[in-house]
């Protein structure tokens, strides 16, 4: 069942399409409000004004793409989007703890939520589910990217975007040969992801020759990009205003309100802070991390759990010494991505609740790392930090469909690959609301 209490929980694809084709079969055009201007938020509010809904998108802050959506590192790693949850996870995990500077966090809160996360992800971390959800996340990364590639050419949309692939390279022997079977699971579902000795990672990028002599090889992956998704969400976000969907900037979500089992409206503070209540057919939750507080508002309860993200900005003042090639760190757990004329390093996980505290210590070890990744390419005075909150699932799989409550649907949990399912989630969704079978096989989440 799809419900297990009020828990949303993923059905097999055959059975949610099932359930949302019932719940929306010969739905026309509705009123619709999306929940948050994220690149899931304005992904959806795009495919659902394409299909001629009439769309109204609620967002806190002062534009779109203004939290997680601003500062990631920029990968589109449609090959190399294995969930956290691994056999070999948990052994990584306490071999961390208590390391401030750890690739990954786990700062231990007298927090119901975060010990109920914590005991599902272990729950993930078998062979069999691991390979399970990376099939899941695999069909629909693929799906979304042959999306944003159809936008991109169709609309013209420049957001510093490289077709160059993506190098994951290590310094560990005995990580990268354990994640041989992970690279013939991958290849079976299609992606062209290759393991490569220490003189071709070198020929793909030159500009790790400095460390060289620390590289022990590399899996690689041609097809897969690398952008900003600040500027691609912004700009998604001004075509969709041309459309005629309008954008509330400035306003705060307070609570939904349930009426017979149906979503009745969404309460408010609007710009002035005065409260009003918006409403819609349907209602669309894309709030990310602070997706499963409003939700408990209506009884609907979601396993997402903010994961504290880091990066660095840095302006390439050497060209020959930065990378052409989205590159990633597998024992620093670090993502290098050339924007333009800056370079994007991203990456850490910190579970510490909706702390947007901005850690000095983990901020220093992604510059650090840089430094010795490739020395001399910029100034580390010039740096810029941010860091945002990533909403993840145990399994890494997002919540997309329905929710119990009528009218409520879901898209959110995306964790760290929101820019790498962006433009899938959000015509995946706008299929099952108006009542059309998505073109990717999926768990969508449904209802009973």
């Amino acid at each position: 069942m799809p419900i297990r209490g009020s828990t949303i929980d993923h059905p097999e694809p055959a059975e949610c399409s099932r359930l949302t084709l019932l719940e929306s079969a010969g739905v026309e055009s509705m009123k619709v409000i999306v929940m948050g201007a994220g690149v899931i938020g304005v992904a959806t509010a795009w495919y659902l004004s394409k299909a001629g809904h009439e769309v109204t998108v609620l967002e806190r802050n002062a534009g779109a793409a203004r939290e997680t959506s601003f500062g990631n590192g920029g990968q589109i790693s449609v090959s190399h989007a294995e969930p956290w949850a691994t056999p070999s996870a948990p052994l990584k995990m306490l071999r961390w703890l208590g390391r401030e500077d750890a690739p990954l966090l786990f700062r231990l809160r007298a927090d119901p939520a975060q010990w109920a996360w914590g005991l599902r992800f272990l729950r993930e971390c078998t062979a069999q589910r691991t390979r399970a959800n990376a099939v899941q996340l695999v069909r629909l990364g693929t799906y979304s990217r042959t999306l944003l590639q159809a936008l991109r050419t169709d609309f013209d949309i420049e957001y510093d975007h490289l077709s160059r692939g993506i190098l994951h390279y290590f310094t560990n022997a005995k990580t990268f040969e354990g994640t041989m079977a992970m690279t013939r699971v991958m290849r079976d579902l299609g992606c062209e992801r290759r393991s490569i000795d220490v003189d071709e990672v070198l020929r793909i990028e030159p500009a790790l020759a400095a460390i060289r002599s620390q590289l022990v090889g590399a899996t690689y992956t041609s097809a897969d990009e690398s952008g900003d998704v600040h500027l691609f969400t912004t700009r998604l976000a001004e075509r969709c205003e041309k459309r005629g969907v309008r954008f509330r900037y400035g306003v705060r979500i307070t609570r939904l309100t349930e009426e017979r089992g149906r979503l009745s409206g969404v309460e408010y503070a609007d710009e002035t802070g005065a409260y009003q209540t918006a409403t819609a057919d349907a209602y669309v939750l894309a709030l990310g991390s602070f997706s499963r507080e409003l939700a408990r508002t209506v009884g609907v309860k979601l396993d997402i759990y903010p994961v504290k993200g880091y990066s660095l900005t840095l302006p390439i003042l050497d060209p020959e010494r930065a990378p052409s090639v989205s590159v990633t760190d597998e024992e620093h757990k670090i993502v290098f991505s050339r924007l333009g004329e800056r370079i994007r390093v991203a990456g850490t996980a910190e579970f510490n609740g909706y702390s947007m505290e901005l850690n000095q210590v983990r901020c220093q070890a992604l510059l650090k790392r840089t430094l010795q990744v490739f020395p001399g390419m910029s100034q580390p005075e010039l740096g810029r930090y941010w860091t945002g909150l990533r909403p993840s699932t145990p399994s890494n799989l997002p919540y997309i469909g329905p929710s119990r409550v009528r009218g409520l649907y879901l898209n959110t949990g995306h964790g760290t690959l929101g820019w790498t399912h962006g433009c899938g989630s959000g015509q995946a969704l706008a299929d099952i609301i108006d009542g059309r079978r998505p073109d990717v096989d999926y768990a969508f989440c449904g209802h009973a």
